[in-house]
């Protein structure tokens, strides 16, 4: 029996966590995404209440910025990472918060009316998303009035009180880039934070991966930002329509390469299916060890492209049983010599090289049958999890607890130690949150 079928009754001695550790608590990440939530409010409500009091400064260039911002909104969509989605939507928000003069004449907004147009702007254009019950809507506002804000209170201030009117050219140039780097440190950590609280994630991981996204767009829409608003100061706000354009291009051309890869992941599940459509192994097994091998891979911290080429293994793990003249008994290679692994692994990985797939998943799908301490992680993932998936499956309802130890007690030799006791900790996680990270399957 799958691993997925126990989430609704959990056995009498579930899979233990590793030895000398607490499994993760609910608590902890919780307390940190409501205290980011209520931190964004309580900003949003005195910006709010001061821009209320004081009245709006510039209402035209409040204009058109909201209107950016507000179109920005309406072009996002569902994607990995607030950044990425709403490109259009961050640079105008960052290029408000980092405004100087206006075609040569000084601004008067402060850093709540900032604050202000930016959440009335983004809640106006993800109106539609909100319709749509998507639920990053409440981070995605969370975060961009924390960083909006952070920037603004970083420069406004000092720029009214006439600080850098001495800064000109390259110096000011300067200055606005390293507050956009610093903008973009504080939204990392949001991202990777609100990130861990709802998937209990490691954050050393997530806070990785997202740094490593501001080498691409993300560097992209910080420096749009601090182009558009230098473009301003100097043009006035004819300047946002122009360099809004090459933003909306490249924002077209992630969406499109985002649709590729999704593209490209079909076509490998499809793959993976083959076994399944040609009875080499049972239907969903692909699958199930797709989905716990990647858990494991996060739990372990690897990185988002190491988890892609994980997953994409696991998928294809058992697609050199389609060479067998003789199939394997209900697809359990885990119990054949280690010789006839290791082929079918081989055959496995020349399959894939065939497919025209990244060399990297061939070789992982090659090197899962090998003594572990010669394999790559990712190879040990997918060998351990296989092994597990193969044994639970049918040993009845203690098959989980059961098919755990069998694999505790082969550590010695056959399975990596961290990678089961890793394995242990996301079965147990997945016991007390079933819906997390799609380890369990209806």
């Amino acid at each position: 029996m799958a691993p997925g079928r126990h989430r609704r009754r959990r056995p009498a001695h579930g899979p233990a966590p590793a030895a000398g550790r607490r499994p993760p608590q609910r608590g902890a990440p919780v307390t940190a995404l409501r205290l980011i939530h209520a931190c964004a409010a309580v900003a949003a409500a005195v910006c709010l209440a001061r821009t209320l009091w004081t009245g709006i400064a510039d209402p035209g260039v409040a204009l058109a910025f909201g209107l950016l911002i507000a179109v920005g909104e309406l072009t996002r969509w569902s994607g990995a990472g607030a950044r990425r989605t709403a490109p259009l939507g961050t640079a105008g928000s960052l290029s408000y918060a980092l405004l100087g003069p206006d075609a040569g004449h000084p601004t008067g907004h402060s850093a709540a009316q900032v604050v202000t147009v930016v959440l009335a702007a983004s809640l106006l254009g993800g109106v539609p998303h909100i319709w749509c019950g998507r639920t990053p809507t409440l981070d995605h506002l969370a975060r961009r009035v924390l960083t909006t804000g952070f920037a603004a209170v970083c420069f406004q201030p000092l720029f009214h009180r006439g600080a850098f009117r001495s800064w000109d050219g390259p110096a000011y140039a300067l200055l606005l880039v390293a507050l956009l780097v610093l903008t973009a440190l504080c939204d990392a950590v949001l991202a990777a934070a609100l990130a861990h609280a709802r998937t209990r994630w490691r954050f050393g991981p997530l806070l990785r991966d997202e740094l490593r996204g501001l080498l691409g767009i993300g560097s992209a829409v910080c420096a749009t930002g601090a182009v558009m608003a230098l473009a301003v100061a100097v043009a006035g706000l004819w300047a946002l329509p122009v360099f809004c354009l090459p933003l909306l291009l490249t924002q077209l051309s992630v969406r499109r390469y985002a649709a590729v890869r999704a593209t490209y992941r079909q076509t490998i599940a499809s793959l993976a299916r083959a076994t399944e459509v040609a009875g080499c192994t049972p239907a969903g097994h692909a699958r199930r060890v797709a989905a716990l091998s990647r858990a494991v891979g996060r739990d372990l911290g690897l990185s988002r492209p190491e988890l892609t080429v994980l997953e994409y293994a696991a998928l294809m793990h058992d697609i050199g049983q389609l060479s067998l003249v003789d199939p394997v008994p209900a697809g359990a290679t885990a119990t054949l010599p280690g010789e006839e692994q290791r082929r079918i692994a081989l055959l496995g990985g020349a399959v894939v090289r065939q497919t025209g797939v990244d060399a990297a998943v061939a070789t992982v799908v090659e090197r899962q049958a090998d003594p572990y301490p010669e394999q790559p992680l990712a190879a040990r993932i997918v060998r351990a999890v296989n092994a597990y998936e193969e044994k639970a499956r049918d040993a009845g309802p203690e098959g989980p607890l059961l098919a755990l130890e069998e694999l505790r007690l082969a550590t010695a030799g056959d399975y990596a130690p961290e990678v089961v006791e890793s394995l242990a900790r996301v079965l147990s996680q997945a016991l007390s949150d079933p819906a997390r990270d799609g380890v369990t399957h209806g």
